[in-house]
């Protein structure tokens, strides 16, 4: 049987990389945690209870969002040594509309391609909504390399259709968020509850397969690469049995295809990664789908004042209606002088790079008061760097982390995130602000671009 990626807390986690860097002082602060009590730097640990996932959000427990959600954690499609070379789809007779990247900083094309059917421990998804994304975006650019032709799409969600061999924990017609970060329940980090670092799902994902290096996208015989396990831009879509998060079905599908990544990003870096407590101050940079996100994690968990830097008037405005309590154009404005401003001299108690443009992390750096929290959230280029003050480091004790998918450990906190959006508590349907065809991908990208949405969602 394969390990459970996401049991509760194992072990006292004294070995995370930024709990070991916590002064005593400091994390009674950040909520009197002790080191041995709950992995610090998770900020996803639960003041001791691992059964408090969001404690600073209502005490909400596990026990009242359906047990067996955890107890049903899928042991097949997880990852498995595999050699690098892509093992060909099998013949299928299922064309189905997609949208291909065939060349560097050319548009999608929409055509259609050959889906296989579901291998062993895979999962046919029928999509009903993808989300736009910048990371989309740094593919066709060539920011983020992946093999071409390839379909694009890594945050969707949609209905289970057919099931491979083994497959045990979703059934067709089940609703389903899709997790474009498959854990294999054996590493080093998985055993440790931190599944969004599995060795194996790092290694595979750029190669363009799914796990085991199968592919299940072909045209005239030829194959054509996934992006992020997932390739979400088409009308459906095979993956790994474990990258299905199984939703109640009454939740808004396009939404739901959000929390498999922006929205999981950005709540996640301030409830699970930086555990916001209520009363502090907080500045998000970039509002963004990710930062937008972040601002109503930050919300909900009761900060008192949020600082939304971006240089887009429409995303200042959102941020603003989704509750922030500033926004500035960091061009124009001191965001650092701003949060000193708001904490009598002090500065900001968190501030995220949820952009990850080149210098945003060092802005964050001086924006936060001593021993507070610079959370690196925003996927900068290959290669950038972030230039800090050194002998600052020492003296100040500002703890500078990272957050990858928000931190997650995906079957359990994104059910848990749709119902509060279900309850009311979220505002998540805010984010969606335009929805396109599946034709009209490429008209998307130029919205993102231009900073005309929120978040743009293809609905099929």
């Amino acid at each position: 049987m394969v390990a459970r990626p996401y049991a509760p807390h194992p072990g006292a986690g004294v070995d995370d990389d930024a709990g070991r860097l916590v002064a005593e002082d400091e994390r009674k602060r950040l909520g009197e945690v002790a080191v041995h009590d709950v992995e610090v730097a998770r900020a996803n640990a639960a003041r001791g209870d691992p059964d408090q996932r969001f404690p600073l959000v209502g005490r909400l427990e596990l026990d009242v969002l359906d047990r067996h959600r955890l107890s049903h954690l899928p042991e097949h499609g997880c990852l498995d040594p595999h050699g690098r070379e892509p093992t060909a789809p099998p013949s299928y007779n299922r064309a189905v509309r997609a949208a291909v990247l065939r060349e560097i900083d050319r548009p999608l094309e929409v055509e259609d391609v050959d889906l296989a059917d579901p291998g062993p421990g895979q999962v046919a998804v029928r999509l009903a909504a993808s989300g736009i994304c910048h990371s989309d975006w740094n593919v066709i650019t060539g920011a983020t390399t992946n093999p071409l032709p390839a379909v694009l799409g890594h945050e969707g969600a949609g209905v289970v259709e057919a099931l491979g061999e083994g497959v045990t924990d979703v059934a067709v017609g089940d609703h389903v968020v899709l997790s474009w970060l498959p854990s294999c329940g054996k590493c080093f980090y998985c055993v440790r509850g931190r599944g969004v670092l599995c060795d194996m799902a790092m290694a595979d994902m750029f190669a363009g397969t799914l796990p085991g290096g199968s592919l299940a996208l072909s045209q005239d015989g030829e194959p054509i690469y996934h992006y992020g396990f997932l390739s979400a831009f088409a009308e459906r879509c095979v993956v790994p049995e474990i990258c299905c998060v199984p939703i109640r079905e009454d939740v808004p599908l396009d939404v739901a295809a959000l929390v498999g990544c922006a929205v999981m990003t950005g709540f996640g870096a301030a409830v699970l990664r930086a555990r916001v407590e209520p009363g502090s101050v907080a500045v998000v940079y970039g509002a963004g789908g990710v930062g937008l996100s972040a601002v109503l994690g930050c919300k909900l968990a009761g900060a008192q004042a949020i600082v939304a830097a971006d240089p887009v008037a429409f995303k200042r405005k959102t941020a603003l209606a989704l509750g922030a309590t500033h926004a500035v154009d960091p061009r124009t404005e001191d965001v650092a002088e701003l949060a000193r401003e708001l904490t009598d001299g002090r500065g900001a108690d968190y501030a995220f790079d949820t952009a990850g443009a080149p210098g945003v992390v060092a802005q964050a750096y001086v924006a936060v008061r001593r021993g507070g929290v610079v959370v690196a959230v925003g996927l900068p280029p290959e290669g950038e760097t972030a230039d800090l003050p050194a002998s600052d480091l020492p003296r100040e004790e500002k703890v500078v982390t990272g957050s990858f998918y928000g931190s997650c450990r995906p079957h359990q906190d994104m059910p848990l995130v749709l119902d509060l959006y279900m309850d009311g508590r979220l505002d998540l349907g805010a984010l969606v602000t335009r929805t396109f065809t599946l034709d009209e991908v490429n008209e998307g990208f130029a919205a993102m671009n231009a900073g005309e949405v929120a978040r743009g969602v293809i609905r099929f």
